[in-house]
């Protein structure tokens, strides 16, 4: 079973960066994501990476956000920039498409 733990997450203004971090077992063989659900919305993919590295984002987060991957220590990271009210919401990593279950996730509140 794949453990998903995400931390990185805490407050920050508007204009702000934060850099998450998902330790993910075994996700190096596996294509990652990282999802948000904000408050009363359906969660959403925000960003993925395939086990090759290629890269695809939301359009809202296009150009703000990065995703890598530490393949050795099966860790992946998101890094946000630029960050406004919007992205305001609890966010997730998973396999990509997603597992059934999810981790704990890590909050991320944008306000001034």
């Amino acid at each position: 079973q794949v453990q998903l733990v995400e931390s990185g997450g805490g407050l920050v203004q508007p204009g702000g960066s934060l850099r998450l971090a998902c330790a993910a077992s075994g996700s190096r063989f596996y294509n990652m994501g990282w999802y948000r659900q904000a408050p009363g919305k359906q969660r959403e993919l925000v960003a993925s990476i395939t086990t090759g590295g290629s890269t695809n984002y939301a359009d809202s987060v296009k150009g703000r956000f990065l995703i890598s991957r530490d393949i050795a220590k099966n860790t992946v990271f998101l890094r946000l920039d630029s960050l406004t009210f919007e992205d305001t919401a609890v966010y997730y990593c998973n396999k990509h498409p997603p597992l059934s279950y999810w981790g704990q996730g890590t909050q991320v509140t944008v306000s001034s």
